[in-house]
């Protein structure tokens, strides 16, 4: 398929992560005013009190209209400590949580200095779990109309807002309590699928 364009994200939804199976090539939105409150610092996990988030914080830029691949993770507080608990109490119980956490645990251990190379890791990581092996391309300036443009589109506040997009069920820990819930963290569908998590992109 031809190339898309997308934002980064922290430990991206599933629909973003059906993009990156869908397009040989990402462009991946570096160049870009970082616009706050998205799932390019942020992600949702199913927790025993329904859906939670997760932000990982950022410091706040010097700039006035900073851009994202200058955007730097802001070490006070205990969030690394916080997310990794939150991993632990929410998908312990899941089928591969154990399985997979020895891969995720040192992402957790490290400090990174910027948000973009952080989640980059991340995706990396994900993405030879699942198997699959999108080229990423960083874009080097901005360009404001694209085609098959998700850069906004995939967003917290515009759940779903996509044709080429519907949530599959499967199988999630607190399914019996919450049904199911759309569209939640990769890790989510990793730790309750595992090998399977291809097949539902």
């Amino acid at each position: 398929m031809p190339a898309a364009y997308l934002s980064t994200a922290y430990l991206a939804p599933v629909q973003y992560y059906s993009k990156l199976n869908a397009f040989d090539v990402i462009f991946l939105e570096t160049s870009e005013n970082y616009p706050k409150q998205t799932y390019r610092n942020r992600c949702h996990i199913a927790s025993a009190n329904g859906m939670q988030a997760l932000t990982v914080p950022v410091e706040k830029p010097l700039a006035l209209k900073p851009l994202t691949r200058d955007i730097r993770i802001s070490n006070h507080g205990n969030w690394r400590h916080l997310h990794w608990n939150a991993f632990v109490s929410a998908y312990n119980l899941s089928p591969f949580f154990e399985y997979y956490a020895d891969d995720f645990r040192p992402y957790y251990e490290k400090k990174f200095a910027f948000l973009i190379d952080f989640n980059e890791a991340l995706q990396t990581m994900i993405c030879d779990l699942i198997d699959i092996k999108p080229a990423i391309i960083h874009t080097s300036i901005y360009t404001p109309i694209v085609e098959n443009d998700f850069r906004s589109s995939i967003h917290p506040r515009n759940p779903l807002q996509d044709a080429h997009y519907s949530p599959r069920p499967y199988y999630q820990v607190f399914s019996e309590k919450y049904s199911f819930i759309p569209n939640l963290s990769i890790i989510d569908l990793l730790f309750n699928m595992g090998p399977e998590a291809i097949l539902l992109l």
